[in-house]
């Protein structure tokens, strides 16, 4: 079962989150996952433990859209960039996704 919260406060690329309901706090440097309405997902580093429930995280893109109380899913993992020489001469972003508009790995 996926470790779930939800967002408690959103300034700027800084997110707060809180888990509760017997979830563990995710690790420093783990991703979190947002899923916006339109499909888009927003990936969240972990960078700070803030209390009992709380952790704070930073925006890997624009944090436009998200709302108080959205749920956010714990990867249990780091942020992952592909690897091999499938990846040679193609251009990512920040969370390893490709941006050069041929199709992904």
């Amino acid at each position: 079962m996926p470790n779930i919260g939800k967002i408690s406060r959103i300034i700027g690329p800084v997110v707060d989150v809180s888990f509760t309901d017997n979830a563990h706090l995710p690790k420093i440097y783990d991703a979190l996952e947002i899923t916006k309405d339109n499909g888009q997902k927003i990936i969240l580093e972990v960078q700070q433990h803030l209390g009992e429930d709380r952790v704070r995280a930073i925006a890997m893109d624009s944090t436009d859209g998200l709302l108080r109380g959205m749920p956010v899913v714990d990867t249990e993992s780091a942020i992952r960039m592909p690897v091999g020489d499938d990846i040679k001469g193609r251009v990512f972003n920040v969370v390893g996704d490709a941006i050069d508009g041929i199709a992904q790995l």
